[in-house]
């Protein structure tokens, strides 16, 4: 079938993207699903900096490749094999595809799972191979998922079902920013009754875990961030108190658990100097490969703190997402709190400008 999408044909064009148009958005030919695959009909797709990072260069892939991870849709068909989806379902588009076999899924969500990486890394669906093509030439998928486009042909192992009553918007969501972010609040952090949890870095990520931190029993939360637009936001959000670093050094600030969602050396380190003593350091921002830390190990030790990773939230998506749904119904995570505004997908490069510019917390494309 024809779709349009985005595709980005060269890695590290200048900024401003508005004038470089490194996503460049036309026709393209899309394969029916294959067994165990899905069709789905893309309504709403968020702009991440997972995303802008393919395109400035920070995170090599193969191009030509059709970007976009976090998004929801509509089954519209279904491959050989998939008797758990039916047509007319919505479902949360999953960036990183779980085998349930490997070692790796073994691990509770510690680790990704080997083949999802390694389809990922290669442009391909965890079948292997492509299902999307232009002028008869391949185009690589975007982390399994591919969703700055009408429609994209995904692994079942890529979607989580939701309720019809959950909006587009706020499914897309569920999927990249709050299994990231709440997710390492959840699963990595662990917050009790009592603790504070600072977040450092307040793009969608570092809001997200803000949202989750908010939604537990009596934890406080400070938002750190040096752009006084995103501590308002933050503030704006229930946020108990809001800081730049500096700010929130000089105020002493120790937190039993802090979340660095920015993927900069600068905030780790930061991030490493607000744990309390016994706290708990959860790192989800991804940096440059080549990117140093300065730590000093005496603080691990002496004080008994840890530095955790956590990709995509440490999350089981098929675990997770539920859970964050029935939070959202109660009224205890406003998704919807986090988009700072819906666009177009002909306005994908300007948007890419908002992410480099720390602008936006995120920015939705609606394809209805």
């Amino acid at each position: 079938m024809r779709i349009r999408g985005a595709v980005l044909d060269e890695i590290g064009s200048p900024s401003p993207y508005a004038e470089s148009r490194p996503l460049r958005v036309g026709e393209l030919d899309l394969a029916p699903p294959g067994p165990g695959e899905l069709l789905v009909r893309i309504e709403a797709a968020g702009l991440c900096h997972s995303d802008l990072s393919v395109v400035d260069g920070s995170r090599v892939r193969p191009v030509p490749m059709l970007l976009g991870h976090e998004a929801a849709g509509i089954v519209e068909e279904v491959g050989a094999g998939v008797s758990d989806q039916a047509i007319g379902t919505r479902v949360v588009l999953t960036f990183l595809p779980r085998c349930g076999e490997c070692p790796a899924c073994a691990t509770d969500g510690l680790t990704p799972c080997e083949p999802g990486s390694a389809a990922n890394g290669a442009g391909t669906l965890m079948a292997g191979g492509r299902r999307l093509s232009r002028a008869g030439r391949p185009v690589h998928h975007h982390l399994g998922v591919s969703a700055f486009a009408t429609h994209a042909v995904v692994d079942r192992r890529s979607v989580v079902a939701v309720p019809d009553d959950v909006p587009a918007v706020v499914a897309s969501l569920l999927g990249c920013a709050v299994l990231t972010g709440g997710g390492a609040v959840v699963n990595a952090g662990r917050p009790r009754p009592g603790d504070t949890v600072a977040v450092v870095g307040l793009g969608g990520v570092g809001m997200a875990a803000v949202l989750t931190a908010l939604a537990a029993d009596d934890v406080r939360v400070v938002g750190v961030d040096p752009l006084p637009g995103k501590l308002e936001r933050v503030r704006g959000m229930g946020a108990h108190e809001a800081y730049t670093p500096e700010e929130a050094r000089e105020s002493g600030l120790k937190a039993a658990v802090v979340i660095e969602a920015v993927g900069h050396p600068s905030a780790l380190e930061a991030a490493v100097d607000l744990t309390a003593a016994g706290g708990r350091t959860v790192t989800v921002g991804l940096p440059r490969p080549d990117a140093r830390v300065a730590l000093s190990p005496l603080g691990f030790v002496a004080e008994g703190r840890s530095l955790i990773g956590s990709y995509l939230g440490s999350a089981v998506p098929s675990r997770d997402i539920p859970h964050f749904v029935e939070l959202w119904r109660a009224g205890r995570l406003p998704v919807e709190s986090l988009v700072s505004s819906t666009i177009t997908l002909d306005e994908i490069n300007s948007g890419m400008d908002e992410l480099a510019d720390g602008r936006a917390v995120r920015q939705v494309i609606r394809f209805d």
